[in-house]
Parts: C-alpha cells; sequence; structure tokens
C-alpha cells in the first residue's frame, strides 16, 4: 500500500509539534503560525496539483512546505535564521519561499498573498504554460478588500486561479461566526461568476478530488474556482495564544475529526502500521533536525544582506541622440511606446488606459499599437499593483499606472511589503522587476486628495528606486532605463509638467538611474532640486541670473550623492528646493548628508537652505494652491540671502 500522503500529514505534524517545543524551549527566536490539525488540507491540495503550479501560502505556511517536497533541514536553518536557510535565515517562520518548488512564499499580512497568486495566474495565462496558480487564505481574510479586488479581476479577465480558502473557524482569537457575515464562505463566489465547493478539510481524499476538479475547470473553462475546505486548527493561533476564547468541547468535537485519524480510518490502517510510520518519520526528521543544528551558527554578512536589496546595479551607459520638440506628456509616451515594442515581457496596467486614452492623456493609442498588453484594469488599486508583483515573480515586466499618485496609500502593501522586500526576504529566489508610474503634485486645482507629493512616503523603504523626471527629455531617457534593471522603480510624473514643452530624445536613450544631471555650471553657489520644482529654479533664474550650479537629482533613491558633494565641494554654499513639506523630506536627505560629510561640511560657508512646500494640505483656490509651492521670488530670495 502507498503510505505517501500519510507519511506526508505525519511529517509535517511532527515539524509543527517539534516546532512549538523549541519555541518552547527559546531554542528559536521570534514567532510561529502552526496549522496543526489540518494537515489534509495542504497534502490533499498538493497532491491534486500539478508540479508545477504555483502556490501562495499563508503565514501558516510550513505544512505547504513539507508538502511539497522542500528540506526539511533547510526549513529548521531558516528558523535558526542560518544562512543555509531555505531564505538564508532572512524570512523566517512567516516567509518560507521555495521557487525551486514552484512556490512563492507566504505573506504575513493576511490575505495579501491573494494578489501574488493573482499576479502569478497572470503570468500562467500570459506565458500559456498550461498551469494554474493557488491563492491559499484563511476565514479571517475574507473579510479584506484585497480578496475581493482580486475574485473580481480574476473573474473578469478569466484567470486560470484556484481560490482555496482554508476556513479553520477563527481569525487569530475572532471566529469567524462573529466576523464574517455569513456562514457559507464559498457562496460568495457565485457573485463573482465563479464555480464554488465547500469541502471537509478533514477528509484528504475529498481534498485531493475537489482539487483535480478545480483543476480541470480551471484550465478547460478558462474561470477561476474557490474551495472553501472546512477545518481546525488543534493549537493556538501563535506561540502565545492561551486558547481562553474557545471551548474544550469544540476542541474535542474537533480532535475527534483528525485528519490523521480518519484517514487511517478510511484506509483500514492499523494502529501498529500507523506507528511505524510516525517512528520512520521522525527518526527522517530527528536527523534533518541534528544536521541543521550542527550548521545554525553559520549566519549571513552584511555585506550579503547589502548584495540583496537590488537585483542589478545602477550603473548604465549614457547615450546622446538628436531630440524633437514635444511636451513632458508626450515623451512619457514615446518611452511606453519604446519599452512596450523592445520588451516582448512588459505589460502595462491601469484604469482608462484604453480608448479613453489615460486619466492625462498619456497613454493615447497604445491600446492599438500592443493589444492584449495594454490591460484597463477595475478599480482595483491595491490588486492590480499586488498582481503586477506577482507577475513580476514569473519574469513579466508590468508596467502600472495608477490614476493619481494620492492614490499610492491603496497600493502601498503591494509596494512596501512586497516588492521592495521579495528580493531580500526570499535570498535572492524572487525579483520584482516592476514599473510603477504616479502622477504627482500641485497646479491643477484638484485638491489636496488629488494634489499630494508623496514620493517620500516611500524613502526610508529599502528596495524601492524612485524617480522623478523633471523634463521632456528625462522623461523618456528615464522610462526606458527604469526597463532595463530587475527591480521595482517608482516613476513619479509631474502633473503641472504634462504639457510643458522641452526636447525628447528621438532613440531609445538612457539616462541612468541614480544619476544626476548637471544642468547649469556655476561656481557660487549649489542648488538641488528634482521634478517640477528644477523647472521653478530655472524660470526663476531666466529672470536673474547667478553664478550658480543647478542640479536635478533625476533618482531620489539612490540618489547622486557624489555629483551633490563633488558641486558642494566647488561652491561651498548649498540651496534645496522642493515642493513638497520639508519633514522627512529628500531636501532634509540632502543637506543631512552635505552636513555629516567630513569633507562637505568642511567646504560649506553658508548654512544650507531648504526652501519647500508649506507644511499644509494643497488647497484648492487657485491663489492659495500657487503659493503652496516654493515660488520664483522665493527662490531668487534665498539665492540672494547667500550673497548678502
Amino acid at each position: 500500500m502507498d503510505y505517501s500522503l500519510l507519511e506526508q500529514m505525519l511529517l509535517s505534524r511532527w515539524f509543527e509539534q517539534t516546532l512549538f517545543n523549541m519555541f518552547k524551549e527559546k531554542r528559536f527566536s521570534g514567532t510561529t503560525h502552526l496549522a496543526l490539525g489540518q494537515e489534509a488540507c495542504h497534502v490533499g491540495l498538493v497532491a491534486g496539483l500539478d508540479k508545477q503550479d504555483y502556490l501562495v501560502p499563508t503565514h501558516r505556511c510550513h505544512g505547504y512546505n513539507v508538502a511539497r517536497g522542500t528540506s526539511i533541514k533547510a526549513m529548521f536553518l531558516e528558523l535558526f535564521g542560518a544562512k543555509n536557510g531555505i531564505c538564508g535565515g532572512l524570512g523566517g517562520s512567516m516567509h518560507m519561499s521555495d521557487v525551486a518548488t514552484c512556490n512563492a512564499g507566504s505573506s504575513a499580512v493576511v490575505g495579501s498573498g491573494v494578489g501574488l497568486a493573482t499576479g502569478l495566474s497572470f503570468a500562467n495565462q500570459k506565458l500559456n504554460d498550461g498551469n494554474i496558480s493557488v491563492a491559499i487564505f484563511g476565514d479571517g481574510a475574507t473579510s479584506r478588500g484585497i480578496v475581493h479586488e482580486c475574485m473580481n479581476l480574476a473573474s473578469v479577465w478569466s484567470l486560470p486561479l484556484l481560490f482555496f480558502c482554508e476556513n479553520n473557524l477563527y481569525g487569530m482569537s475572532a471566529s469567524s461566526s462573529r466576523m464574517i457575515s455569513t456562514d457559507s464562505i464559498y457562496k460568495r463566489a457565485t457573485e463573482y461568476n465563479m464555480v464554488n465547493f465547500q469541502i471537509d478539510g478533514n477528509d484528504i481524499k475529498q481534498v485531493i478530488e475537489t482539487v483535480k476538479k478545480a483543476r480541470s475547470i480551471i484550465l478547460n473553462e478558462k474561470r477561476p474556482v474557490f474551495i472553501e475546505a472546512l477545518t481546525y486548527r488543534q493549537c493556538g493561533h501563535s506561540k502565545s495564544d492561551h486558547l481562553v476564547y474557545r471551548s474544550r468541547e469544540e476542541e474535542a468535537y474537533w480532535k475527534a475529526k483528525d485528519p490523521i485519524l480518519q484517514y487511517c480510518k478510511s484506509e483500514n490502517i492499523t494502529l501498529y502500521t500507523l506507528n511505524e510510520l510516525k517512528k520512520k518519520v521522525e527518526e527522517f526528521g530527528q536527523k534533518e533536525l541534528e544536521a541543521a543544528i550542527a550548521e545554525k551558527d553559520e549566519i549571513l554578512t552584511e555585506q550579503d544582506l547589502s548584495k540583496l536589496v537590488f537585483t542589478s546595479t545602477l550603473s548604465q551607459e549614457v547615450k546622446l541622440t538628436k531630440t524633437h520638440s514635444g511636451t513632458y506628456r508626450e515623451s512619457i509616451y514615446e518611452g511606453l511606446k519604446a519599452v512596450l515594442a523592445q520588451d516582448e515581457k512588459a505589460y502595462f496596467l491601469g484604469e482608462d488606459i484604453g480608448q479613453y486614452g489615460g486619466c492625462f492623456g498619456v497613454s493615447k493609442d497604445l491600446f492599438k499599437f500592443f493589444p492584449g498588453r495594454v490591460i484597463e484594469t477595475p478599480v482595483s488599486e491595491e490588486a492590480f499593483t499586488e498582481l503586477a508583483v506577482g507577475a513580476a515573480f514569473r519574469g513579466l515586466h508590468p508596467i502600472v499606472e495608477i490614476m493619481y499618485g494620492d492614490f499610492s496609500t491603496l497600493a502601498s502593501d503591494a509596494l512596501i511589503n512586497h516588492a521592495a522586500k521579495s528580493r531580500f526576504m526570499s535570498n535572492g529566489q524572487l525579483s520584482v522587476p516592476l514599473i510603477y508610474r504616479a502622477p504627482i503634485g500641485s497646479g491643477t486645482g484638484h485638491g489636496a486628495q488629488h494634489t499630494q507629493s508623496l514620493e517620500t512616503m516611500f524613502l526610508n523603504i529599502p528596495g524601492l528606486i524612485i524617480v522623478a523626471p523633471s523634463d521632456a527629455w528625462s522623461a523618456k531617457a528615464m522610462l526606458i532605463a527604469s526597463d532595463k534593471v530587475k527591480d521595482p522603480v517608482l516613476y513619479f510624473e509631474h502633473k503641472a509638467l504634462y504639457s510643458q514643452l522641452g526636447e525628447i530624445p528621438e532613440d531609445e536613450v538612457v539616462w541612468p538611474l541614480g544619476k544626476a544631471r548637471v544642468l547649469k555650471e556655476g561656481s557660487s553657489l549649489t542648488i538641488v532640486s528634482y521634478s517640477h520644482a528644477v523647472s521653478t529654479v530655472l524660470k526663476s533664474l531666466e529672470q536673474q541670473d547667478y553664478d550658480v550650479e543647478v542640479i536635478d537629482l533625476c533618482t531620489i533613491k539612490p540618489w547622486d550623492e557624489e555629483c551633490v558633494l563633488t558641486s558642494v565641494k566647488k561652491t561651498g554654499r548649498l540651496l534645496v528646493v522642493q515642493d513638497n513639506p520639508q519633514s522627512g523630506s529628500v531636501g532634509e536627505m540632502v543637506i543631512s548628508k552635505v552636513s555629516t560629510d567630513k569633507e562637505g561640511f568642511k567646504a560649506l560657508k553658508a548654512v544650507p537652505t531648504l526652501l519647500s512646500g508649506k507644511n499644509y494640505p494643497i488647497p484648492f483656490s487657485p491663489k492659495l494652491e500657487k503659493s503652496s509651492v516654493p515660488s520664483s521670488e522665493e527662490i531668487l530670495n534665498a539665492i540672494a540671502s547667500f550673497f548678502c
């Protein structure tokens, strides 16, 4: 008889029971979330899938790693924080990526892994690989908007995606009966035009049979499927959970429905055989643990960590070319067209980017040139940005357009918790070649919720590249450069610049990310700026010329420290001009660096000045809106103050 399914369930349980004991003995640090009693879901789901189908588990992920064949030794080493752990000791219990087994790793943010799985299924569809992806989540996650956004999006786009809900009756301590407005979660999928099933998640044979049926429907009928698997965790939410919120009678009821005992009964497996298999599994697991203990003190170095923040080097060859006249808007359009033409892995996603031409008319007629690769999305910023991250895991190069930069707050989980961290947490297994485009800034009369400059919100997030082109030339050059790297690039374009005329590169010119531009040379004062404020600085100098050096940062993270320091050492004076408020800003970062650099500080002949936007939301009133960012008069006064 084949005992492989039983052995996998027993190994999963032994592993988690061992973890529980070792955490209790303080042999591991941090925390863990166990799924004792849910083994039939883990092993059954995997058994019903193809090996090339991608999984995105929850933070209760160990059972899925075991079922997919991840090294037990490497899993223990991960929990020790050791360099030979599955993720180099950087992910821990909640982030066990194993790309070799098509496991993209779990998300510790409840529900957000659903968006990543949606992106992986998008890649399945575009790569036409004949496989599906699986979004695994608990009952508590079904109250999150990202889950519903993805259910709608997956149905609208007919994605090859299986929604697998492990309903263990509790989202941490809150029972689903108190927190969810239905006792049949799976029926919600009906409203998203999905085939749906509710099954006994403790019956492994039923899990396997239903998953196989669902996979067949997904591939043959070209539609997503939803499975609700009713199960129960025989342990607390985490290591510190004392289970005060549920009764002993309830626990005893579910203990009698234990998936391992249920399977043994259905297959007539004797207690003797069960004990022999337990012994076999425990002996194997103990050897893996002992091997891990021998290597547990070997950890990655700080130098190793620094290499994991970005995939690519940012240094690229500067190419100059002939130019033609055009607007900032037209330059971005040309850049998008060039990227889509040269990069068949590029997909352009966003709201109203088809016939409407984009909210600000940037995308225009791109949909005609690239059918199937210029894709309009529902109004679901979190979902389609998360999707883009998941699709990038498979090597696609998504370009996301957010209608207003203010809505970056909606997409922030995808950018901060996944795009920025996935390469690092997976120890280089995953990379995220993504371009995130968002219009920022005032000057258009759209009020406080549509005119913010939120680029600084991402400044202290390692793993993100942030660019902010200031004119037509840099807009195209930097967009093309952004497609050359394999890391997430946040590309912030300023709305007030869209109609500004300038020179657009004729060819596919590249301006290196991380490199500043010296727009005007001088010897008496260094003026550093970026985005729209650069334009204001240059217009100011048209009114009254000074012997100043003007630097456009172009990339605000990582920014060109060498260029700025070299200039300040020459001029001895520094003025930074920016449209956004001072606190936590680019300007503060630049002045801090110059002031704390030994040679830069020695070169200063005057206290650096920071000219910023006002410290209040952008007003609607046209006059007040205009006065909320630095004016030419303020800039000229600031320059003059250095020479008084």
